[in-house]
């Protein structure tokens, strides 16, 4: 679990940070400039690999380049809670800025690339350039009504309409990002992560996804291949409703 730097001069690397951002609020080339010209320095962490561990002094805020990540609690007796997933695009530790001192773990569910931005850099520009602050405000809410749905999924609903509910969610997620169709994608998660984000056991996760495919809402030509055929079947069968992602109404991903 190693992680190696390389310094990146060139402001198109936090190209992906900009196009998230802009999503939440139109930008001025003053706006866009300042955002690419944020000093970073970029790390490649391999799967497991801890990017943030809780109670570290927050100095860098990460974007994430590439692969995944998850955000944790450890509880005592060290169980695990996953919090968050996080893919290309997304500012994993943006609350730290201002927090300071981190309250949970970030941690790599793949190899993947990570830009570490300066935290003092961070406040700053969100300080100089309003529009700038505001969607990462916007950001940080959009987070918190993610979250809010995750305590719902873990706390009112069974084990199959968890899972299908992810499944949904991370879908839909990766259409956004650009990385896979919300009806067909590569699942980063073990049978385990996916029982650490749903409070389940992993062999309850095993037998909920193949009575999910046993029911036809979803294909599996791999253990991690998940194929979705009729996406509102699924969607019902999840309680899921995408208004909590806050997506605008005329995105394409809702289409």
């Amino acid at each position: 679990m190693t992680a190696s730097n390389s310094q990146q001069l060139n402001g198109s690397t936090l190209e992906p940070m900009v196009r998230k951002l802009e999503y939440r609020g139109r930008f001025s080339p003053r706006d866009r400039a300042a955002l690419l010209g944020l000093p970073h320095v970029v790390k490649t962490f391999e799967s497991n690999h801890y990017v943030v561990r809780e109670r570290d002094r927050a100095t860098h805020s990460c974007l994430m380049l590439s692969g995944f990540s998850i955000r944790h609690k450890i509880v005592a007796g060290g169980l695990r809670q996953i919090v968050a997933i996080h893919m290309k695009g997304e500012m994993v530790d943006l609350q730290n800025s201002l927090l300071g001192v981190a309250d949970h773990s970030v941690q790599m569910l793949t190899a993947g690339k990570v830009a570490m931005i300066p935290r003092e850099e961070i406040v700053r520009i969100a300080f100089d350039y309003p529009a700038v602050g505001k969607a990462m405000w916007t950001d940080t809410l959009v987070d918190a009504s993610i979250f809010r749905e995750w305590i719902a999924n873990v706390g009112r609903r069974t084990a199959r309409v968890r899972i299908a509910h992810v499944l949904c969610e991370f879908g839909m997620r990766l259409k956004h990002a650009g990385l896979a169709e919300e009806t067909g994608y590569e699942l980063p998660m073990t049978q385990e992560q996916l029982a650490d984000a749903t409070g389940l056991t992993s062999v309850h996760v095993n037998r909920t996804i193949k009575a999910l495919e046993a029911e036809g809402l979803i294909e599996r030509a791999t253990p991690r291949t998940i194929t979705i055929g009729d996406w509102k079947k699924l969607a019902h069968a999840g309680d899921f409703d995408s208004g909590y992602l806050h997506m605008k109404q005329d995105d394409p991903v809702l289409a």
